[in-house]
């Protein structure tokens, strides 16, 4: 008898633990939704992408400098 009553007090504990655990769940990935991150992967692929762009832009500066060189001497 006591077993039936530790077991129906046991279930009846259990729904509201499993709820609670639903609804913070719930917040959590709404909160995280909201902080609009992005994954390890995709930062290292906007790093690698910011950096050969900035490769680019360096070469591309070097051949404005050398036009700019190369106008100014044949004035």
């Amino acid at each position: 008898m006591i077993e039936t009553l530790l077991q129906a007090i046991m279930e009846q504990i259990e729904q509201p633990k499993k709820d609670l655990e639903h609804n913070l769940r719930a917040l959590l990935n709404e909160a995280v939704a909201k902080m609009d991150l992005v994954s390890k992967d995709e930062l290292e692929r906007q790093r690698t992408t910011l950096n050969n762009t900035n490769i680019r832009l360096n070469e591309l500066l070097k051949q404005v400098e050398a036009l700019e060189i190369k106008i100014k001497n044949n004035k």
